[in-house]
This record gives structure tokens, sequence and C-alpha cells, in this order.
């Protein structure tokens, strides 16, 4: 029987809002619910039975209430998966299926090698709050609907010190460091952000470190629009 403690959900809940830090939103503890049942755990998956009957018996709030839900992905459609999201629009659609699961040995301390820091919650919760993958569309797609995140042909793995997948402005990466969130300018930082460490890639735990402002603007309209949360 696998279950976190207060401590580890505690920690999890910190590594979000410090990855949240600038964006206008901050999360809080409301409520932990400890269910064993090991077809939930091994088999979840997005749009499985499973999933769905996990979600019905759980899910909580309304659409502005983030539920999390802590799972093995062991078995099924999900085996392997670090974790799945709703986006803001599906919610008028079906408010129950709203919420974000993740492997649950991808919180802090976790056993996950390179997927322990609790970044695949911070990964996850930005699609629950409307971003798509830096990665988006390849090359020549609508991409991932942000100005300022530069083209990527394919997700990052691990975390690269020279990559440019696309040839449209701004590398994949960039030998320069990265200011924090507080300090960035919609007009003095506008395409030299490092694909490789946004939130919304597939790079490693300790490789990701923010979001650029045009996902922060578009996440507030989204939530705004959606789930009714003005920031």
């Amino acid at each position: 029987m696998i279950h976190h403690s207060d401590s580890q959900i505690q920690d999890q809940i910190d590594v979000l809002n410090q990855d949240y830090t600038g964006t206008g939103l901050t999360f809080q503890l409301q409520n932990v619910t400890r269910t064993s049942n090991s077809g939930w755990f091994n088999n979840a998956a997005p749009d499985s039975s499973q999933q769905t009957a996990m979600k019905n018996a759980l899910r909580v709030g309304n659409s502005s209430t983030l539920n999390l839900y802590s799972v093995g992905f062991t078995s099924g459609d999900g085996e392997g998966l670090l974790g799945y999201a709703t986006f803001p629009s599906d919610y008028a659609a079906n408010p129950e299926d709203d919420g974000v699961v993740i492997l649950y040995s991808s919180l802090p301390g976790g056993s996950m090698t390179n997927f322990d820091l609790g970044r695949t919650a911070t990964h996850e919760i930005g699609h629950w709050l409307g971003l798509y993958h830096t990665f988006q569309g390849g090359c020549n797609g609508r991409g991932d609907y942000v100005a300022d995140t530069p083209a990527e042909a394919s997700p990052a793995d691990g975390c690269p010190t020279s990559r440019d997948t696309c040839r449209s402005p701004g590398l994949d990466r960039k030998s320069l460091p990265v200011p924090p969130a507080s300090s960035w300018s919609l007009v003095a930082y506008p395409l030299s952000f490092l694909a490789v460490h946004n939130y919304m890639d597939y790079t490693h735990d300790s490789c990701m470190d923010g979001f650029t402002p045009g996902q922060i603007t578009r996440f507030q309209s989204q939530i705004a629009t959606y789930r009714g949360i003005t920031v």
C-alpha cells in the first residue's frame, strides 16, 4: 500500500508555489483523501473506465478547484505515463473529468529518477491552466499559441546544452542565464527564453525553471474565461 506522507504532500504544494511565483497564482492544500484501490492505481489512463470511476468517486469542488490524483501508471493504456490533465475549455462539457493525474513517485523525494522534484505536477497543472507543450505543432504548426516560446520540432530530453531544432526565431537553448520570473519583461525579454528549461517541455525536473510572460498571459486568460479565476 502506497501513501504519501503529509510532509511530502506539503513539499509538492511548496514546489508549485515556488514554480508559479510571479504568475498571480498560489496553491493552498484544502484536503487529502487516501484511497486504497489497486484498479485505479494501476490502470488509470485518459478516458479509461478506471479513471472515470476514480474521479466520479473522489472529485470535489467546481471549475476553479484543482483536483490532483496520484497513481502508479503500471498497466493498461496509461502504463509508463508521468501524468496527464484536462484543459480549461474541457470543463463545461465534462466537469466530472476535470483534474490532473500524476505518477505517485514524481512527488518531491519520490523514486522516479530525474522526475522526482515535483515538476510533473507543475507541468500537468500548466495544461490544466490552458498551456500546451512548447513543441506543440513542431516547426510549422500553430504551436502552443504563445509568441515568446521558440518553436521546437520535438520534445527535449534530459537537459541538452545545445539544441536548435527549428529555423524560426529563438534557439531551443542558449548559453545565457535565466533571470527570475519576477524580473521578466515583455519588452526586454521577448524571444530569448530557453525552451528546454520551460516547464512545458519534457526535460528533467532539474532542468526546468520557468514559464514565459506569454505563457502566463495565456493561462491567465484561459482560466478567466473557462474557470472563473481572475488574477
